[in-house]
Order: C-alpha cells, then structure tokens, then sequence
C-alpha cells in the first residue's frame, strides 16, 4: 500500500500553496480536494495545474468530493449532473483515475429510491468509466442512506458497475463511528475497494464525533493495524490517503502538517504489503 494526502488535511491553504508543501514534506500523491481546484482554475488553466503537479512530482491519483448524483431530481439534478461532467473532464485532462461521490442523501426515503440510485451509479459510472476515471463510493455516518459499508457494498453489487468503473470508498472515520460492523470488511474485495482514506479519534465518544474531531492515525483509538492487514492480506496494494478535516490543522503552516503527516503513514504502512495469506475475518 501506498501513501497518499487529501489536501482536505490543509484546507486552509491554497492548491498551489499545497502542492510546494506536499512536495517538500517527501509526498508524492494528493488527493484532491475538488473546490480547491476549481478556485485555482478561475486564473489559471488545466494545464498549468498539471505542469505544477508534474513539476513538483506529485500525481494527484483521486479527487473528492461529488455530490448530488443519485437521488437529486429536476434541476437540481440537472445542475450537479452538469457539474460532475465538467469535472470529469478537468480529471481526464489531468489524468486523476479517481474521484470520490458522496452519498448525501437529505430527504425522506422511500423503497423505489434503492433502484433509482443503482441507475443513477450506471449512468455516472458510464460517464467515468468514459473519462477514464473510476467512481469511490463514500458511505457516511449520517446519512439516511448508504450509512454503513455493507449498504453502500450491496448498492453498487445491485448496479452491477462493480469494478474498473466503480468501488466504494472506505473512509475509517465513517467506518468506527457509523453503523458499519466488523464482518462487513470481510465484503470488500479487489474489485469492489475502489479509495482508502485513515484518521484517528481519541477521547471523543463515537456517537458524537465529527470531522473536526478527526486527528493523525496512530495518535487515537481507532485500531487501524487490522484492517490494514486485512486489506492487503485480500491483495489491496493501491494508495490510502491521510484525510484528517481538523480545523486546528488548517490553522498550522501546511508545510509542518503534511511532513507530521508523512510521518505518521509511514508508520501505519511500514510493515504492511499484500499477501496471499488467508484473510484475518471473511464471510461464510
């Protein structure tokens, strides 16, 4: 497995600003944050963006986040769909394989909505697939819907995208303080784990953790080893990207951010390569 840092880590800091810092700090993989981007591009063009990144040798090998893909209706469907075609071009143009969609689902539910999401995962994961660009899946704690891992698992075995044009995204914050359960791991596959993302908690209990509670992995409580030993032991050997959204972060230069954060996943990865050993939980 490989490191990676989701520039959600230095939100405060502009895109350019983070690409100098990641570089120095020995990165060299970001995951972008889609609305940082979108800021630099208003005064420079795509291809001063890839000319940074190749510059500095840092690939950007995923983007987040997406939104208002499946459920939306009307113009407000319209509005996030146009979105989300224009970035699929953006990430073409700079040869990002992945981006992250979330399931933020805010209304009221009811039961033909599951198959109206599976079409709309179809469609998007076309579009993707078409730009190159494969769809991560994020479930969220506090959704009404795709809350827990093995819903959002069954949502996109239902779509039948499963694969080169769609996974989920397993985000451990999500994952210890949602729903989710221990044997819903023993679902992921190589075909169906498409982005990783790591932070840690401490002393914050998990019903009422947020974002602003994550912190460096390693640092917490979260029991991070296994599930990365269990990830490389079904064969995962792709990127696991530093997402820690702490307002104390953002207000530290982001030089001193991404080289402490360097430092606590080479930790957390140091050992830890795919294996052909038996898994350490699976499904009967």
């Amino acid at each position: 497995m490989k490191p990676c840092i989701s520039q959600a880590t230095t939100l405060s800091t502009p895109f350019e600003q983070d690409v100098e810092s990641y570089a120095r700090a020995g990165w060299s993989a970001m995951e972008i944050w889609l609305t940082k981007l979108e800021t630099y591009l208003r005064s420079h063009s795509v291809a001063e963006a890839k000319a940074l990144l190749d510059g500095h040798e840092i690939r950007a090998v995923a983007a987040a986040s997406q939104g208002g893909l499946l459920l939306s209706r009307d113009a407000e469907r319209a509005a996030h769909w146009d979105l989300f075609r224009s970035r699929l071009d953006v990430l073409r143009e700079l040869g990002v394989p992945t981006l992250v969609v979330a399931a933020d689902f805010v209304r009221d539910l009811v039961p033909e909505d599951y198959g109206r999401a599976a079409e709309s995962l179809v469609e998007a994961a076309g579009l993707a697939t078409s730009a190159g660009v494969r769809l991560a899946l994020e479930f969220q704690k506090g959704a009404k819907f795709c809350a827990s891992l093995d819903t959002t698992l069954a949502l996109i075995a239902q779509s039948g995208a499963e694969g080169p044009g769609l996974g989920v995204c397993l985000d451990l914050f999500h994952y210890y303080t949602g729903p989710s359960k221990f044997e819903d791991l023993g679902f992921l596959t190589p075909a169906n784990l498409a982005w990783v993302q790591v932070c840690d908690l401490s002393g914050v209990p998990r019903e009422l953790a947020g974002d602003a509670d994550r912190i460096l992995p390693g640092e917490g409580d979260f029991q991070i080893g296994p599930i990365l030993d269990h990830l490389a032991s079904i064969g995962h050997d792709g990127y696991v990207s530093l997402e820690v959204l702490n307002p104390q972060l953002w207000e530290i230069p982001a030089d001193r951010v991404a080289d402490a954060g360097r430092q606590s996943m080479e930790r957390l990865l140091a050992r830890r390569s795919p294996s052909k050993r038996e898994p350490s939980w699976g499904v009967s």
